[in-house]
């Protein structure tokens, strides 16, 4: 089956070569039958609803926009509930989630931020995780990303999903079920991965190191 995925703006946003998480799909996807379309989508290209199975692209300018720190104000999708403020202090390093993305479902997710930027969720919005380790959308919440219905924001770079496979076969469920139009996301046979196990437990421990949440 080809997923039909929808890469925006790449030449803007591969920041520390998250362009990897497109490969890292792509990969799951073949070694499981499956093909991965992927299209780039640029500045004032159409876009045009349910010609794509996925969506990649950044966090902040998902939410209503973002303010710059001169005061700038900067439009954002609308797509999920938040806006993100520009904050004096950068806030960097790795990060550890706990994350419940299926009731009952508790897994951790490693990556590494970099951000300026505070994001505030709407009152009632759902996180993607709570922070064990690290900043977060604000430094304060203790909280980061933001999860609406099959949509899921997060400041984590590094690229992500090399580390984090179950997020990785997730993302790539819902893409299938959206493909096929059913309601019920695929279950995908698991695949080895040992060294993506290593990799989550290496950035893992990163995050603990830093001594909990700041």
């Amino acid at each position: 089956m080809n997923v039909r995925v929808g890469h925006l703006y790449p030449d803007y946003l591969n920041i520390y070569a998250d362009r990897g998480n497109i490969a890292v799909l792509a990969r799951r996807a073949e070694r499981r039958g499956h093909r991965l379309e992927v299209s780039a989508i640029g500045m004032g290209d159409p876009l045009r609803p349910g010609e794509h199975d996925l969506l990649y692209g950044g966090y902040q300018l998902l939410g209503r926009g973002y303010r710059g720190f001169h005061g700038e104000d900067m439009p954002g999708a609308g797509i999920l509930p938040l806006e993100t403020v520009a904050g004096e202090r950068r806030m960097i390093g790795d990060v550890l989630l706990e994350c419940e993305l299926e009731p009952g479902e508790r897994r951790t997710l490693a990556g590494f931020e970099n951000h300026a930027g505070r994001t505030r969720l709407d009152p009632g919005a759902e996180p993607l995780g709570r922070v064990v380790a690290g900043f977060g959308n604000d430094g304060e919440s203790g909280y980061e990303g933001c999860r609406l219905g099959r949509a899921v924001g997060t400041y984590l770079h590094g690229p992500l999903l090399p580390r984090n496979p179950w997020l990785a076969d997730w993302l790539l469920a819902k893409a299938l079920a959206h493909r096929t139009g059913s309601s019920e996301p695929p279950r995908l046979e698991p695949l080895d991965d040992e060294l993506e196990a290593e990799a989550h437990a290496v950035s893992a421990q990163r995050a603990r190191d830093r001594g909990g949440r700041f």
